[in-house]
């Protein structure tokens, strides 16, 4: 058993989520350590997304994803500007590719108005032709306010902010053991070879795909507060050849996420996807990111609803992601959860689950919202 060490707080998991906590929680001057089983920052959740900065269109009307996305964006943005991270305001196509899907697109012009995203745009077909001529759709919306970022440089920045207010971070440091003490809470870590013992009175379980495994541990923490935790893969393809789009182009909505969109890097290279795919194990352990060889013969019927000219021969296997959701594939879709003292009764701990789709996009919201539950 190697030393003890003592700190303010501790956040779990070094995604943007846990970043953006632990640069919250630095300043406002609690000492704080970041704890990464991984050998780097960010190596799942984070970096296996679409990196869109999203407007905050479709989620229902309170629920925690509509309101911290819509906050989440402008402080996104700002932050961006401020500390000189790639991005760029792209804007964002939502596209019916027939007329049967006009009532969707009522639908989504009634949730954003709800959720407060007013710069909406209705565009008939021949207004998306004048901006996109390779797209195929008889109506759709604009979202201006819809944007990319370079999720990396996202998550160096706020390390960089969180390092700079006197925050570390532990890579290759892996929970086993979370005990109750008298004042806080004590974690029993293993890091290398070593096993170290970690004190702090705030605790922030931001272990994405590991929250409930996390959550498992704590000594005293209700089952009945650890939610279910149900994995859905999301595979992408790359395309191969010039990409004709200068928007992001997003089919209406499917159930479990927003279908296979187009979506663009900083160097304007094209990704198309994700798809949902929910895998039989709920263990994180077990996720398998090999990327099916068939994909671009199964996605590219998809993507010619919407752009007639592409051909399976254009698209290659790209790369996975999976979404920790508290809810499956029978279910309506889940919100945030982000449970403080006021919901499970332990002082200092804040457990967050199914941070998915915009969590990237309400990180800083996200890290607010916890500063303010044990401030």
């Amino acid at each position: 058993m190697g030393e003890t060490f003592s700190s303010d707080a501790v956040v779990i998991g070094a995604g943007a989520v846990g970043l953006a906590v632990a640069r919250a929680l630095a300043h406002k001057g609690l000492d704080t350590v970041i704890l990464e089983k991984n050998k780097h920052f960010g190596m799942e959740t984070s970096s296996r997304n679409s990196e869109v900065i999203h407007a905050g269109i479709y989620y229902p009307k309170g629920s925690l994803k509509a309101e911290l996305c819509v906050t989440g964006k402008r402080l996104l943005y700002d932050f961006c500007a401020s500390h000189g991270v790639a991005h760029k305001r792209l804007g964002k196509l939502i596209v019916a590719t027939h007329r049967g899907q006009s009532a969707q697109i009522e639908t989504i012009l009634r949730a954003a108005a709800e959720n407060g995203v007013t710069d909406l745009k209705r565009l008939s077909k021949a207004e998306i032709a004048a901006l996109e001529p390779d797209l195929f759709a008889t109506e759709g919306l604009l979202s201006p306010s819809t944007g990319i970022i370079d999720s990396h440089q996202y998550m160096l920045a706020l390390l960089g902010d969180a390092e700079g207010a006197g925050a570390h971070l532990a890579c290759g440091a892996d929970v086993c053991a979370l005990a109750r003490t008298g004042n806080g809470y004590r974690l029993t870590v293993d890091n290398a070879d070593d096993t170290l013992t970690l004190d702090c009175h705030v605790l922030i379980n931001s272990a994405g795909l590991w929250a409930q495994k996390i959550a498992g541990l704590v000594e005293g923490l209700d089952a009945a507060f650890v939610p279910s935790l149900f994995l859905a893969k999301g595979n992408y393809v790359t395309l191969s050849v010039k990409c004709p789009f200068r928007h992001l182009v997003y089919p209406v909505p499917e159930h479990g996420g927003l279908g296979v969109h187009l979506t663009l890097d900083m160097g304007g290279a094209a990704r198309f996807g994700p798809n949902v795919e929910w895998l039989d194990s709920n263990d994180p352990a077990a996720i398998d990111y090999t990327v099916p060889p068939d994909l671009p013969e199964l996605f590219a019927p998809r993507i010619a609803q919407y752009w007639p000219g592409v051909t399976a021969a254009m698209l290659t296997p790209g790369y996975s992601g999976v979404r920790p959701k508290t809810a499956g594939p029978n279910d309506p879709n889940s919100d945030f959860r982000i449970e403080g003292p006021d919901r499970h009764g332990l002082p200092g701990l804040v457990n967050l689950f199914g941070i998915e789709s915009p969590g990237l996009t309400a990180s800083l919201a996200i890290a607010d919202r916890v500063a303010g539950m044990v401030a």
